[in-house]
């Protein structure tokens, strides 16, 4: 019997790399493209002996349109795009360029093949400041380069829907976090943020007083999502992607080391107090629930401590440097 064939771009990043795992588990054929700027290879390192897992190492700006890897293809799952907030600030056209015209190249590559489903990695980001809980239909409020560029991308899908009939859904993320979260570069994320700090007894810098709540989901319950959702009978739909149950930094905090001193750092302007999806829609079209509870996740985070060695260790001043000009060029800008 014929192997499926799935494409996963940005199979070498965070969420990319568990949703591999996942669809070899399943006995798929699966075709990693990555060009490693922000994924790893030893998130697939384990994979590279399995005749079933190929890997193309090249930026999808440079796809031709007629590559192979294309050929027969079953499912195409896209991640592959630029993610840090702060920076999309300072260099907005690396991230149209990827996020945006890189989106474009993949979904004309996916014409050629005969898919199932073409599912992209969207953004909770383009809601904004949203009323919480938040569904699909909340307005769109894109409040910075980044946000403008995933949600871009999105509506480019959709559009490719709309004109070659192509089958695409599309899945708004909250806020994953797991094994394998990018922990080098610009700064961004605050489990890297903290789990560096921790590693090297530094005093943990919390944005504002810490109460902000955000919508978290466990990696591997994400994968499973973007699967189930590309078995399912829909297309041309949009996901609201979260566990639905927001925790605050300062939960996350007592849950590495309540012990550990604290710096507190401004708020930033056009950060939500608080991120909280509503995934009735994704609960009423599939199966799919959590399966990793907030505690459990952070534990196993906890456990690959020193996956965070080589991270940057970031503090008041380096930060402060590091959003210099999200401070000069999102305040007083709350409402697009």
């Amino acid at each position: 019997m014929k192997k499926k064939i799935a494409v996963v771009t940005g199979g070498a990043g965070f969420i990319g790399s568990h949703l591999v795992d996942l669809l070899v588990n399943k006995d798929y054929e699966v075709r990693i493209i990555d060009n490693f700027s922000g994924g790893h290879e030893k998130n697939i390192i384990h994979h590279r002996k399995n005749h079933n897992v190929k890997l193309e190492n090249l930026n999808i700006i440079h796809l031709d349109e007629n590559n192979n890897i294309f050929k027969d293809v079953d499912y195409i799952y896209h991640f592959a795009g630029k993610g840090d907030i702060v920076p999309s600030i300072e260099s907005p056209f690396e991230y149209f360029d990827t996020n945006v015209l890189g989106t474009v190249k993949i979904l004309q590559c996916s014409k050629n093949s005969k898919i199932k489903k073409f599912v992209y990695a969207a953004s909770s980001s383009c809601y904004g400041l949203a009323d919480t809980p938040t569904d699909e239909n909340h307005k769109i409020q894109t409040l910075y380069p980044y946000a403008l560029s995933k949600y871009n991308g999105e509506q480019v899908c959709l559009h490719w829907n709309h004109v070659y009939n192509l089958p695409v859904i599309s899945i708004r993320i909250f806020n994953a976090y797991g094994e394998r979260v990018r922990t080098t570069g610009a700064y961004g994320a605050v489990f890297g943020v903290f789990f560096k700090q921790k590693l090297e007894n530094k005093p943990f810098t919390i944005v504002g007083d810490g109460n902000q709540k955000r919508d978290f989901l466990y990696v591997t319950d994400v994968a499973k999502a973007f699967y189930d959702l590309s078995q399912s009978k829909y297309q041309n739909e949009i996901y609201n992607l979260g566990f639905g149950k927001p925790h605050s930094i300062n939960e996350l905090i007592s849950l590495i080391d309540k012990n550990n001193s604290k710096v507190y750092i401004p708020e930033r302007p056009g950060e939500p107090n608080i991120t909280w999806a509503n995934i009735s829609k994704i609960q009423e079209h599939t199966k799919w629930s959590p399966d990793i509870s907030f505690e459990e996740g952070v534990k196993i985070m906890i456990n690959n401590l020193n996956d965070w060695k080589e991270a940057p260790l970031w503090d008041k001043n380096s930060i402060e440097i590091a959003t210099r000009n999200w401070f000069k060029f999102m305040s007083n800008k709350n409402e697009i």
